[in-house]
């Protein structure tokens, strides 16, 4: 039921949750498909199974999957979460926050970088 699901998301401090069949994938379910598929139309979210609200066999990657591959897909598609698979396993998944938290560690790693060139290296230094 999608209580449960909302719960899952509660205690693991998550907005998403995968829906799996035994060790296969078959669906994942979000704080958002909750909110417009049950929140607004008024369902009882003690009676409504999570297969009516999540999305079936959602696109996944593989571990090896570029960040900027992954953020191009989430902004091309409009989803924030991507389930990661490896050798038909679920090993993880990405979130549009976990691919800007990488960004900013990049961009703040380049900054270093050439603080260091203009303060020690640049010209006249």
């Amino acid at each position: 039921m999608v209580v449960e699901a909302l719960q899952k998301m509660r205690d693991n401090r998550v907005r998403s949750v995968l829906v799996m069949d035994d060790d296969v994938l078959v669906g994942i379910v979000t704080q958002g498909d909750c909110a417009i598929k049950v929140l607004l139309p008024g369902l009882d979210a003690k009676q409504t199974p999570v297969a009516q609200v999540m999305t079936a066999n959602p696109v996944t990657v593989r571990p090896d999957h570029p960040l900027d591959g992954c953020m191009a897909m989430m902004a091309q598609r409009g989803f924030r979460h991507l389930p990661v698979i490896d050798a038909g396993k679920v090993v993880g998944v990405i979130s549009i926050g976990d691919v800007v938290k990488n960004i900013i560690r990049d961009l703040e790693h380049n900054v270093d970088d050439l603080m260091g060139y203009i303060l020690k290296d640049g010209p006249g230094g």
